[in-house]
């Protein structure tokens, strides 16, 4: 009956694997898959566009990330505001039983002191404000141009805190 949990824990294992990469062809250089790299780019390329930190002034996006990584945008209404280029992109793949599950790409952004971030979780509309600083980021601990790590997660994510007499 004590084994049950672990029988269990290998069939519902899952892993990640994300990579950053500065450029499709050092992602194709890593991976030797010039289809996932090409898919997940072109996927960050459109998110960049909803996701971006957007900025009321050139100032703002400037003390947030550099002079060298701002540009000019307009939206629909004409309305114009900055946000940083995209420096990266994140390749992601889900794994369930070794076999890829599905495949994500996400714009990466570089900050004013060399740092790897990506946008938060933010609701739509609510990019910028005079004033605010644009969306909220969050930091990436992947390295860029790098084989990406693999990290455990789904049910049986914490089986090796259990002991034997647990």
């Amino acid at each position: 009956m004590s084994a049950a949990p672990f029988v269990l824990t290998a069939c519902t294992e899952e892993t990640t694997s994300e990579g950053l990469y500065t450029s499709l062809e050092s992602c194709i250089a890593q991976t030797n898959d010039s289809y996932s790299c090409g898919e997940a780019f072109k996927q960050a390329q459109a998110e960049v566009e909803v996701t971006a930190p957007r900025y009321a002034t050139q100032e703002e996006c400037i003390a947030a990330h550099g002079a060298e990584n701002c540009q000019p945008r307009r939206d629909a209404m004409g309305h114009s505001y900055f946000m940083p280029l995209m420096t990266g992109f994140l390749v992601g793949q889900m794994l369930s039983n070794g076999r890829t599950t599905g495949l994500t790409g996400a714009p990466a952004f570089r900050d004013r002191a060399g740092n790897w971030q990506r946008p938060s979780a933010t609701p739509a509309g609510g990019m910028y404000r005079q004033g605010m600083g644009g969306t909220a980021m969050a930091p990436i601990s992947a390295r860029p141009d790098r084989a990406p790590t693999v990290s455990r997660g789904g049910f049986g994510s914490r089986s090796g805190d259990r002991g034997a007499g647990a």
